[in-house]
């Protein structure tokens, strides 16, 4: 006879939560591996745009964080050749300059203790959502770990290689894990390369979703109440560490034939 079918929600919530922390194992991927893993994943889910596009991460020295090379795209970059620069980006270790265009991630760390991972990219759905400037409409439960997660830029500052854009884009984002940028792209600013990489993907799937959504009639919007209730119980850690472990064993099937790997 069955045990937990009259048990309430939150109960069966819970005791999926206690399962997951046993059962779901993260690989133990260093964190020069997990970032040059979430270039090719994100290369591979459309978010490259020729050299255009960070993904950092804070490193280990206090006020320095790793980057990709100026000059490398995403589907280029292995743990090897990621750069570590400072605040001012200066380079402290590595070959190469960084994206004079990572200034804003400078003042975005400095403004977020609790971000350690940031994505940029322009994928094509959210670039031409931006071209809207409209907001991310999030009305379908694979994109409510959005849910009042995304900020907008309504006004593009121009291209963010000054202070000034870092500060606004920085201001923007406030205390939300993205931000859709007018005439831009989207950034991600999130606690963890996993879920960095994770709110990367979905933001670029909602977009898609919402333009589709839109080409047909009326967005209908969904319960709030419903919707947190989904944000929290997807973005729970041990599921992003799975649902990004998922997605890095993709990218790096779709390479095993080439001989290449991003772990190297």
């Amino acid at each position: 006879m069955a045990d937990t079918m009259m048990l309430d929600k939150e109960t069966l919530v819970q005791n999926a939560r206690e399962k997951m922390t046993r059962h779901l194992a993260m690989p133990d991927w260093s964190l020069r591996e997990k970032i040059a893993l979430t270039c090719r994943i994100l290369f591979g889910e459309g978010h490259d745009s020729g050299l255009a596009g960070q993904i950092t991460a804070r490193a280990e020295a206090p006020g320095t964080y790793y980057t990709q090379r100026l000059g490398l795209g995403f589907d280029e970059i292995n743990a090897s050749n990621l750069l570590v620069v400072d605040e001012d980006l200066e380079l402290v270790a590595g070959e190469g300059m960084p994206n004079p265009a990572n200034r804003f991630h400078s003042w975005i760390y400095r403004s977020r203790p609790d971000v350690n991972c940031i994505v940029h990219t322009h994928p094509l759905h959210i670039s031409a959502l931006s071209m809207l400037a409209r907001p991310l409409r999030i009305a379908h439960m694979d994109t409510c770990l959005l849910h009042d997660d995304v900020a907008l830029l309504e006004k593009w500052p121009g291209v963010p290689v000054g202070n000034g854009e870092g500060e606004i884009i920085a201001g923007v984002l406030g205390n939300k894990r993205a931000a859709l940028l007018a005439h831009h792209g989207l950034v991600v600013a999130c606690r963890s390369v996993e879920e960095a990489c994770v709110i990367a993907i979905q933001c670029e799937r909602a977009a898609k979703l919402q333009l589709l959504a839109e080409s047909a009639g009326a967005i209908q919007e969904i319960d709030s109440v419903l919707a947190t209730e989904a944000h929290d119980w997807v973005l729970q850690e041990k599921r992003i560490q799975a649902t990004f472990a998922y997605f890095a064993r993709r990218a790096l099937r779709a390479l095993s034939g080439s001989g290449e790997s991003p772990l190297v």
